[in-house]
């Protein structure tokens, strides 16, 4: 064959071919003519010899020299010992050239015995051998890779079916890496028997942005990993395209591709956007275990100037803390925040949090105090090469922390009853001011940020306090948490946590940095701070979420992520302050629960636990258990 342009047109030469097949004369033949190798005085004539009544003693197949006989012989359909048939022959001719290994230049001679049996002669003339290869037009896909769906072909007759199943291979060898724009547009041999095959691999022609009206354009591009020059990539565009949506500033981001008018071989790309409204008002209020009835008001916009970039200021009143044993004042809660999110810092692998906050509430950690916190603080994520789901932060942050007494007859009594010097209650009130550095790692597997199934999220973060008031109250704490998803049947998970803190350095550690369990972000089923506070702890937890029961089916969009719990939880304080003693706290606890989490984007998970003690839960607890409200996920 000179040139392989046949093998885009071979159903029309089969059609040629099979109408050849059929011929009137005592053999069958995909020619008219023969070529001489039996003596015409062999052939059986129809008028002397009944062809139909004799058996075919032996096959014989002439004129394969790369394709072997036997495996020609295993697709007839004609056997050895087998009444000869003309028109099965002409099918089994038929059924050779569609191995396609052979020309169409073939023929089955049916020789007379003299015992009146047949001896069958095939006749076939096999394709040129493919004796090389060579690939041009590939840059994104090694030739070496492409060569391992060619080099099987290499030595065998050129055959067409098998030439075809090697480009599609090709083929969807560029589809499953997203060059979905790929194509084989040429294919010819030479007469030495080489396959030379060319590759248009569908690079771009030019990338355009419509529909931003408020977003900067560089603040689009930057989010665009595909290039103009470089070949089309379905998997990054669909990168750049999550990318896009995850800045909020875009309610539908979407791209067409078009060939370009002035080379068919390249494309245009438009990434179309719409816009949403980023800033707004908020005016709410809710229920809370840590804030108790609380009413907030908050000003947000998620692309400041066009520039991707979000401040917020909120403010929150709320009646004091619900769910405490009697160690927590109830006093109104008054808590301020502004905050600036530059989602992109010097480059795309960084990111920039930083707030300033205050907050005015009856403490948490120290008992019947009144506790102020005013602070600013600055975190930096960036994103590591070598591993895209690790990240790494660092924070760095100011904070005054000042406490003062809230019920000093009370506070009295309590050091009385528990023989304690009341002298000791001035440590147990000691704030300062502190620099708080900051380091931490994370890792993040899970196949969902909002319903996660499957994955881990793991994070360890040491952070050092700076007395610049006092350098005796210098400490450093270091705490660490890992959370394993397990997938079970269509919508369900299985959850394992484990989480743990301790303090490294810190002799004069201040209470008020101590670690605390219980509620509804540590262990649920307890009061806040109800298990204990100390300058260590360990826990861990179990917990088992599943779509409601028919609920899950109402195309209600919001209900898609809420989820009933059942869960069991474990904690362990050390080294109890005096909190844990004058309250006469377990300091250790095992609860089981029942709950309802829902997931809101951008907020995190809001649920409502109801929790009993396995445990004692101490003179200040309750063996029936508490509810808990909370928002976020009680391990972050």
């Amino acid at each position: 064959m000179k040139n392989l342009s046949f093998i885009y047109k071979n159903l029309i030469v089969l059609s040629l071919v099979l109408t050849a097949l059929t011929v009137p004369s005592s053999y069958c033949s995909a020619q008219d003519e023969s070529d001489g190798l039996i003596n015409e005085t062999d052939y059986i004539e129809e008028s002397t010899y009944d062809s139909s009544t004799a058996y075919i003693s032996d096959i014989e197949i002439l004129g394969s020299n790369i394709i072997k006989s036997d495996y020609i012989l295993s697709k007839m359909k004609l056997k050895k010992g087998d009444l000869y048939d003309k028109e099965a022959m002409q099918q089994d001719l038929k059924t050779i050239y569609k191995l396609g290994y052979f020309t169409e230049k073939m023929k089955a001679i049916p020789v007379k015995n003299s015992n009146g049996t047949i001896s069958l002669k095939i006749i076939v003339e096999e394709n040129l051998p493919i004796t090389d290869f060579t690939v041009e037009g590939n840059t994104v896909v090694s030739t070496e890779e492409i060569m391992q769906y060619l080099l099987p072909l290499k030595g065998k007759p050129q055959n067409i079916a098998a030439i075809n199943q090697a480009m599609e291979q090709i083929n969807q060898c560029y589809y499953a890496k997203g060059y979905i724009l790929s194509k084989i547009d040429s294919i010819y041999d030479d007469p030495d028997g080489t396959l030379n095959i060319g590759i248009t691999e569908g690079k771009i022609n030019s990338i355009s942005i419509t529909g931003n009206e408020k977003t900067k354009d560089y603040v689009i591009k930057r989010n665009i990993m595909t290039e103009a020059g470089s070949v089309y990539n379905e998997n990054q565009m669909k990168q750049d395209l999550v990318r896009l949506y995850s800045t909020q500033a875009f309610k539908d981001v979407n791209r067409t591709i078009e060939a370009s008018p002035d080379d068919p071989d390249k494309f245009d790309v438009t990434i179309e956007l719409k816009e949403q409204r980023t800033a707004s008002v908020s005016v709410g209020g809710g229920l809370d275990s840590a804030t108790g009835v609380f009413g907030s008001l908050g000003i947000t916009d998620n692309n400041f100037r066009g520039r991707n970039q979000r401040v917020s200021l909120t403010g929150m009143v709320g009646s004091g803390v619900l769910m405490s044993d009697s160690s927590i004042l109830r006093k109104v809660n008054y808590q301020a925040e502004i905050s600036f999110f530059e989602p992109h810092f010097l480059n795309a692998d960084n990111s920039l949090m930083s707030k300033l906050y205050y907050r005015d509430l009856g403490s948490y950690q120290i008992p019947l105090a009144m506790e102020r916190r005013i602070g600013i603080e600055s975190t930096l994520a960036h994103r590591l090469k070598v591993n895209k789901r690790l990240s790494s932060t660092f924070t760095l942050g100011v904070e005054h922390i000042h406490l003062s007494e809230g019920d000093k007859a009370r506070i009295e009594s309590l050091y009385n009853l528990h023989g304690l010097n009341i002298a000791d209650r001035a440590k147990e009130l000691e704030g300062g001011l502190f620099l708080k550095v900051a380091p931490g790692i994370s890792y993040d597997s899970r196949d969902s940020a909002i319903v996660p199934r499957n994955g881990v999220i793991a994070s360890v973060r040491f952070e050092e306090a700076l007395g610049l008031d006092g350098f005796s109250k210098t400490n450093g704490r270091l705490t660490g948490m890992a959370k394993k998803y397990i997938p079970v049947a269509k919508k369900s998970s299985l959850s394992f946590t484990g989480r743990g803190g301790l303090k490294v350095h810190g002799s004069d550690f201040p209470e008020i940095m101590a670690y605390r369990l219980g509620g509804p972000y540590t262990v649920r089923g307890y009061k806040v701070n109800g298990v204990g506070t100390g300058t260590s702890f360990i826990m861990g937890s179990v917990e088992l979420a599943t779509p409601i029961p028919f609920v899950d089916k109402l195309k209600l969009a919001f209900l898609q992520n809420l989820r009933l719990t059942f869960w069991v939880d474990a904690g362990t304080v050390f080294d109890p302050t005096i909190s844990s003693i004058i309250y006469d706290r377990p300091l250790h606890a095992i609860t089981a629960g029942v709950g309802l989490k829902i997931n809101m984007p951008g907020v995190g998970p809001l649920s409502i636990d109801y929790g009993f003690p396995l445990t004692n839960p101490g003179p200040n607890g309750n063996r029936n258990g508490y509810f808990t409200f909370g928002v976020g996920d009680m391990m972050y």
